[in-house]
């Protein structure tokens, strides 16, 4: 992966711009905003708004339309679906990265594959996997441990570093 020059700053240094992790979990998770906090730290920027909708956002919206007498299928063609389709999404084109926290969902699984389809890399972090799945060697790696993870993210930014000098 490149890295790929902004311009040049105040003292004429080259600002470099920051790679862009979207960080895919449970909405379920309470230890996602942990996670991006900490990989924030290491300076990528990082995709997890998604987080702030809470535990029951996808139970409000099957709800909301089933209200309005909406089968799955109608209730996918809404505003409600539209918008949030289009904001994750725009949100994993720009990324550079993703990473897969499990336990997750079939979305996030989605996610992660539409993401690797693109050609870019994705990781999972799986905390004690109940399920084997052979299907995780399309990741560009699996870890057991968050240190695990951050270890290799600083090896991506080192190496970022390299390319863009």
């Amino acid at each position: 992966m490149t890295g790929k020059i902004r311009g040049r700053g105040k003292r004429g240094k080259v600002a470099r711009k920051k790679l862009k992790l979207y960080l895919i979990g449970s909405l379920r998770n309470p230890e996602i905003p942990k996670m991006a906090q900490e990989i924030r730290k290491l300076g990528f920027i990082v995709f997890d708004d998604w987080y702030a909708a809470g535990p029951e956002a996808d139970d409000k919206w099957r709800d909301y339309e089933k209200a309005r007498g909406h089968t799955f299928l109608e209730g996918l063609k809404g505003l409600a679906a539209d918008h949030v389709f289009r904001f994750d999404k725009k949100h994993l084109d720009e990324c550079n990265i993703a990473v897969l926290c499990m336990p997750a969902g079939k979305s996030g699984h989605l996610e992660l594959g539409y993401v690797i389809g693109q050609g870019k890399p994705g990781y999972i972090l799986l905390d004690n996997p109940e399920r084997w799945d052979v299907m995780y060697l399309f990741a560009h790696g699996r870890f057991t441990g968050f240190e695990e993870l951050k270890r290799e993210l600083r090896k991506i930014k080192r190496n970022k570093r390299r390319c863009a000098t």
